[in-house]
């Protein structure tokens, strides 16, 4: 039962402790293990299950095989035009991407996951001496016309997950864990004997929106008594599909820093070029708009998540070739979702994202003072500038590392794609009382993601530090959304562009490891919007989405639903964008900004005397 179809896996480590249960939880696991084989489970070592998988419309064959005794797997699928795979040889747990990339997995979201799934590939239910858990009886449910043993399971180092056990048949129906943003419910059913063991041959997995359940209809279940033990571990390094255009070895190009975030030109398959974002932990996306006009097949709709709380459909799709100067990329898998409304929160046409695959293959350096991206060969690279090395982790496609912000400590993403110095998510923010710490008095929108507006406290910090790197007086956003990317339990925040724009850098992650040097903007102040509201592009004019309490917006008499026409005379769009207005925000304190804007078919004409507001 623990086969799966992860995108992802961790790191895990195994622990020699006692298991601690209560005498009913035990009575009740033991029920079900005599109704589901007995003694024969005493004997099972390897268990290969080939089935067939359908999800987010596409469909396909997987294949896992299950050490029983360590809890090692592995995990094969195909799903429509694309493949990949996950497992766990007892030291690393990896994934494999479309492309061929492998990558083991770092942070509590992914370990705490694997471990839960290594305990039950493991039947340590069943056998407490292979895993050790603080295993609770919480009494019974009625569901519908059953009535279900719920069994609380909390494995050393994982999280806890309830186990629906039919109090009539003593099968295992149902397992329900908390992750970091879901509440992921797999329901079994259809079982069958196989060798005198009972195994389901029907499964789903929910995160409570039908739309984009995973269902598995199992072809044939064996038990095997040997596996080489190498068919666990990360499967060797795919074919290179990546490199430089004759026999250079690195290429340099420029970017345009447009409201704190990078923007690179790509050309797909031998068009554009087109202006895409360049995000450290992005991987590959393409607007359908640009997709249909390239003449690419989009397949499936998957479930994509954000800052803001809604969810998004993303479809998959294939580009032959991806180049940046003179470096590219072959056969690479692009997400495709409606983002186009996206250039209305930039103030720019939205094209796509470029980021985590162009990172894990090439040394990337990002140079903030000149405003260039270097891609360099990593066979043979070796750094020789004087940069702080930081070690990083991966947590899916972004890099993480601990850090501290005014001594509070967490796990923190390092994320270009983030125009913001500092973001605190919401369970960090909670737990750490961090709302009343820090004296917030300054609320408003302070970002837009895929899933809408993200809405935080505004506070300024004394020093932010990771990796003996430190930043003094950063602005740090204390977010207070319940849903989204930003309400993740397992991260205490996400470092963004108010940061790295201090440092040109160098990113290794074929070496794991990151060079931050210090540049021209070190020192200078990390500067919030002086103005107080937040503005998205609407046709030829500004719409205000957000009005902060208290700020010189305010008090000019500004509200949400107002239409800006210009700014100093300037008409909006066509003389000054939305990216040149929030950067006149950001201007010195006494600076006033003379505002034309249209309420309910009326002009009016306001004057905003800037000032910090934290």
């Amino acid at each position: 039962m623990s086969h799966r179809f992860a995108w992802f896996a961790c790191a895990i480590i195994f622990w020699s402790a006692q298991a601690r249960a209560d005498s009913k939880a035990m009575e009740v696991l033991a029920q079900s293990k005599a109704a589901m084989g007995g003694s024969e489970w005493d004997h099972a070592h390897f268990i290969r299950t080939h089935a067939q998988v359908q999800t987010s419309g596409l469909a396909g064959p997987s294949e896992s095989l299950e050490d029983m005794t360590s809890g090692s797997y592995v995990n094969t699928y195909t799903l429509g035009s694309f493949s990949g795979a996950d497992g766990f040889d007892g030291k690393i747990v990896w994934n494999q991407d479309p492309s061929g990339q492998v990558a083991p997995q770092g942070g509590d979201d992914a370990r705490q996951g694997a471990v839960d799934t290594a305990y039950r590939t493991a039947r340590a239910f069943w056998f407490p001496d292979r895993m050790p858990a603080e295993i609770n009886y919480e009494g019974p449910k009625v569901d519908g016309a059953q009535v279900f043993d719920i069994v609380r399971i909390v494995p050393r180092g994982g999280r806890p997950f309830d186990m629906w056990i039919d109090a009539k048949t003593h099968v295992i129906d149902r397992i329900i864990e908390k992750a970091a943003l879901d509440l992921n419910t797999t329901t079994f059913s259809d079982y069958r004997r196989v060798d005198g063991m009972l195994l389901p041959f029907y499964w789903r997995l929910t995160n409570g929106d039908a739309r984009y359940d995973t269902v598995v209809k199992v072809d044939s279940v064996t038990f095997e008594t040997s596996a080489p033990a190498q068919v666990f571990g990360p499967p060797p390094p795919p074919r290179r599909d990546f490199g430089f255009i004759g026999e250079q070895r690195s290429t340099t190009v420029p970017f345009k820093l447009i409201n704190n975030h990078m923007y690179i030109e790509v050309k797909l398959n031998g068009q554009g070029p087109f202006e895409m974002l360049f995000d450290t932990g992005g991987s590959n996306a393409i607007m359908p708009t640009l997709a249909h006009s390239l003449g690419l097949k989009l397949e499936g709709a998957f479930q994509s998540r954000g800052t803001g709380d809604a969810t998004l459909d993303v479809a998959a799709t294939s580009v032959d070739r991806v180049e940046i100067g003179d470096a590219f990329l072959d056969r690479q898998t692009f997400a495709s979702a409606a983002l186009e409304s996206f250039g209305n929160v930039e103030g720019v046409p939205f094209m796509g994202i470029v980021g985590y695959e162009i990172f894990k293959r090439f040394v990337v350096r990002t140079d903030y003072d000149a405003q260039q991206v270097r891609l360099i060969e990593p066979q043979g690279f070796e750094y020789r500038g004087t940069g702080v090395r930081v070690p990083f982790q991966l947590k899916d496609t972004i890099p993480i590392v601990p850090g501290d912000v005014d001594g509070v400590t967490g796990i923190f993403q390092l994320d270009t794609g983030s125009r913001m110095t500092l973001d605190l998510m919401s369970p960090f923010v909670t737990k750490n009382n961090l709302v009343a710490q820090f004296d917030a008095k300054v609320q408003g929108v302070t970002g837009w993601g895929v899933g809408g507006p993200e809405r935080s406290w505004i506070v300024r910090a004394h020093r932010f530090t990771f990796g003996g790197v430190s930043v003094e007086a950063p602005v740090v956003g204390l977010s207070q959304s319940a849903a989204g990317s930003e309400a993740e339990a397992y991260t205490a925040g996400n470092v963004g562009a108010g940061v790295f724009r201090k440092f040109n850098i160098v990113w290794d992650y074929p070496r794991n490891r990151i060079f931050f040097e210090r540049n021209k903007h070190y020192a200078e102040e990390d500067v919030f919007n002086r103005a107080g509201l937040w503005a998205n592009l609407d046709g030829e004019r500004f719409v205000v989405i957000d009005v902060y309490a208290g700020s010189p917006a305010s008090e000019a008499g500004l509200q949400a639903g107002d239409r800006i026409l210009a700014v100093d005379g300037r008409q909006a769009q066509q003389d000054i964008t939305l990216p040149e207005f929030r950067a006149r925000m950001r201007e010195a304190p006494g600076t006033i900004l003379a505002i034309d804007f249209e309420r309910n078919g009326r002009r009016s004409r306001v004057a905003l005397t800037l000032r910090d507001l934290v």
